[in-house]
């Protein structure tokens, strides 16, 4: 069983990429995320790190996360899942995330 830290270190990291400031800092967002970074957005569109990072900063919303569980795939690599509510839009989604530890981080 994973340990309840590294939940949480998680989760703190999850809900950081949910942060305005976050999510409209070019440097924070590339601190954050991994090189190969990609993600599937809502519109379906997949944005990519290296290609579309100020597009990401730009879906600016209020969110709340719940429902956070952690599954482990390997000794490096971690996935995440859990529920966002959008208030502005008053909508419920299932999310997934893929962490992995690369250098100490």
């Amino acid at each position: 069983m994973l340990s309840s830290t590294l939940k949480e270190q998680l989760l703190q990291l999850e809900k950081k990429l949910l942060e305005p400031e976050i999510r409209l800092s070019k440097d924070e967002l590339s601190n954050l995320l991994a090189d190969s970074f990609f993600e599937f957005g809502s519109s379906g569109k997949v944005l990519y790190k290296d290609e579309n990072i100020g597009e990401m900063s730009l879906s600016i919303v209020q969110m709340k996360l719940s429902d956070f569980e952690i599954h482990p795939m390997s000794e490096e690599i971690v996935l995440t899942t859990y529920r966002i509510y959008n208030e502005m839009k008053n909508e419920h989604s299932l999310r997934s995330s893929i962490w992995k530890l690369i250098d100490g981080r």
